[in-house]
């Protein structure tokens, strides 16, 4: 689907390519796949839905990867354009570089974490790669039909080993994508029935709420010594 889509719009000018992005009914749809229908339980039709303001956290994808001129960009859909990282090795291009871009652009994603706390956990790192079995189906077919290798031979079965590992991998992660669409709301609803049938119902939701307000009031202490530090 993806090389598809760039296939089709390898000519388009960014613009316009990231206007296709959003007209994809195929890309839509996949990434409308993984979220969950909203609940009429858990919205109040009197009360107006609340609106993000400066002080929420805004969560979006910020990547890094090498150009062709020889340097790292930084591209955030929060800012106007690319952002220029440093030079990185480059095929074909002498600018004096000693780094690869892997490692310019680890120092730029290090340099941005240290600026927040170090229990902050409210960040995801993914590297975006070919599918791990197509290099190994390549390589088995290589190590048996090029080099004439028989099923027995360590390098075979080392190479099949790994590809039935990234299958049980992909098993485990549909898997995952499973209950990560599923609705847990009426589990939820019993679960509550539960607790107040044990007649303890009230101590745990004093006890959440102490437990929330613990946390509130460290994430304040923390954005108004974040605040003081960059002032």
């Amino acid at each position: 689907m993806l090389s598809n889509f760039r296939s089709f719009t390898s000519a388009f000018p960014p613009d316009l390519r990231g206007e296709s992005i959003g007209a994809s009914d195929e890309i839509r749809e996949a990434h409308n796949s993984f979220g969950r229908a909203e609940d009429a339980f858990l919205n109040d039709p009197t009360k107006p839905k609340r609106e993000a303001s400066d002080d929420d956290d805004v969560f979006h994808f910020v990547a890094y990867l090498p150009f062709k001129d020889g340097n790292v960009y930084e591209i955030d859909g929060l800012k106007a354009g690319p952002v220029r990282v440093g030079p990185c090795r480059a095929d074909g291009i002498d600018n004096g570089a000693e780094k690869e871009w892997l490692i310019v652009a680890r120092d730029a994603v290090r340099a941005r974490l240290e600026g927040y706390n170090p229990s902050e956990i409210k960040f995801n790192l993914m590297a975006m790669v070919q599918d791990r079995r197509t290099c190994l189906s390549e390589k088995l077919d290589g190590l048996v039909s090029g080099a004439g290798l028989g099923d027995d031979d360590p390098a075979v079965v080392a190479a099949r080993s790994e590809l039935a590992g990234e299958d049980e991998k992909r098993a485990k992660w549909s898997a995952e994508n499973a209950r990560r669409r599923h609705n847990f709301l009426p589990f939820g609803i019993e679960l509550l029935r539960c607790l107040a049938g044990t007649g303890r119902f009230e101590e745990y939701i004093e006890q959440a709420k102490k437990t929330a307000g613990e946390k509130r009031k460290r994430a304040e202490a923390w954005k108004e010594k974040s605040k003081a530090l960059g002032a």
